[in-house]
């Protein structure tokens, strides 16, 4: 959707300043447990030939899973194609927010939530895990194609003191550059405890919406659920943080 994003503000909005990111779902493994984390990538130069060779193994890898669950879904009476979903969603990739829309526009269930909770989510008859990378994996990719990443929304992650400060000592040996301290449901206690973290770790404070279209109903694009507000200024500290190769600061 990048391209189809810069030729909109071509079109339509000169005036405006997109900046191209990515956000990747990892697995943080500790104490013999997965954890989904989620790392952001900002000012992505997705040009480069190196970005688009590891997004086409994603996506490819997503389109392998999507096939996966359309047989499941179809062997437990909900008969389904990938080729189905993609012209009924021709919005991007294929991901289980389709599958849940696609159940409850069909009727097999009453909800988004009762798609979710009794057959595509994590643990349930119709679910196949996807391929994913580790947060120290996302945050090279990212560094590679010239970006910068941030832990998105660490408060959701629910991990004790400790854990989350190994992984941010684990992610900023990498080259993780930011945290998302400004986010919808953090609390001020939260917001107030993230920026001592990215003090401590000297990170640079991120914030964002989270918008994810009708997937989180209420939930708003840049305003959260109303009062979230992210300065400017937060955006410009984090792009002095990028590395091109050739271009010192």
């Amino acid at each position: 959707g990048l391209n189809e994003a810069a030729d909109w503000v071509r079109r339509y909005a000169p005036q405006m300043e997109l900046v191209p990111g990515i956000e990747f779902s990892t697995i943080f493994r500790i104490h013999e447990e997965d954890h989904d984390i989620h790392v952001v990538g900002l000012f992505i130069n997705y040009h480069l030939e190196r970005f688009q060779q590891n997004l086409r193994h994603f996506i490819e890898s997503r389109i392998t899973r999507n096939h996966k669950m359309c047989e499941k879904l179809t062997e437990a009476g909900m008969p389904v194609t990938y080729e189905q979903l993609m012209r009924e969603f021709q919005d991007g990739v294929i991901t289980r927010a389709h599958y849940g829309r696609y159940l409850f526009n069909h009727g097999y269930v009453k909800s988004i939530k009762e798609a979710f909770e009794k057959y595509i989510g994590e643990g349930c008859p119709c679910y196949v895990p996807r391929e994913k990378v580790t947060p120290v994996d996302a945050v090279r990719m990212i560094r590679e194609a010239e970006g910068v990443p941030v832990l998105a929304h660490p408060m959701l992650y629910r991990l004790p003191d400790a854990d989350l400060r190994v992984l941010l000592r684990t992610m900023k040996e990498a080259g993780l550059v930011g945290i998302e301290a400004i986010y919808p449901t953090h609390t001020e206690a939260d917001e107030r405890y993230i920026r001592k973290l990215a003090q401590e770790f000297d990170l640079r404070i991120s914030g964002g919406s989270d918008f994810h279209g009708e997937n989180k109903p209420g939930l708003d694009l840049a305003t959260g659920y109303g009062h979230l507000f992210v300065p400017e200024d937060l955006l410009e500290k984090l792009r002095e943080k990028r590395i091109i190769p050739g271009v010192s600061k």
